[in-house]
């Protein structure tokens, strides 16, 4: 199976015909999709003018959505570092419970609905995200636009129950969130167990 970089060679690849490098950009959002598949597709191609079922779409816009992505997943592997690290040292001073943002999957900062999500380059959003769940002191609303307002989403009515966000649609991190917010998980209920500790 190839990985991310493998596909992205793909893209880049002028010897490839325009429909095999959609398809490898295509392919990169099954290794690292910020929003989700749908929404990340949707994002990169509203951004770049690429039409969603193009399959002849101009070389330049895909390799330009391919930049904006690894851009993007170079943010979130260097928090995924950190976080390695901290862990080890957390665990070396006895702490075992870690608080983990990400779910063990491409998406790290899913949209609950495709067609709702964060403007700006993938980057910034992310940096945003990483900066809220370094900080100290969690806020009490959305790490990625400040969004004040925040519905609790039930097992029944999305794949990820959690908080989201009215405004840029994503669903927020608890750990991003301060304990005691109006929409908390100690506020609504605890969040189901999550796989990917490290």
């Amino acid at each position: 199976m190839a990985g991310f970089r493998s596909l992205a060679g793909q893209v880049r690849d002028a010897r490839n015909d325009r429909a095999l490098r959609r398809h490898s950009l295509r392919r990169c959002l099954e290794r690292f999709a910020p929003y989700g598949h749908r929404a990340t597709w949707w994002h990169l191609c509203d951004r770049h003018g690429i039409g969603p079922e193009d399959r002849a779409a101009d070389p330049l816009r895909l390799v330009a959505a391919l930049e904006e992505l690894e851009e993007a997943r170079g943010v979130w592997l260097a928090y995924e570092r950190q976080f390695a690290e901290r862990r080890r040292r957390e665990k070396h001073c006895g702490r075992r419970h870690p608080d983990w943002a990400w779910h063990g999957e491409p998406a790290v900062v899913r949209c609950a609905d495709p067609g709702v999500r964060p403007d700006g380059p993938l980057p910034d959003v992310l940096r945003r995200l990483v900066r809220a769940l370094e900080a100290e002191a969690p806020g009490t609303g959305c790490p990625v636009c400040g969004g004040p307002d925040l519905t609790w989403l039930q097992p029944a009515t999305a794949p990820c129950p959690g908080p989201v966000c009215h405004t840029c649609g994503i669903l927020v991190p608890p750990r991003a969130l301060s304990p005691t917010g109006p929409c908390s998980s100690s506020a609504r209920g605890p969040l189901p167990a999550v796989a990917g500790g490290v």
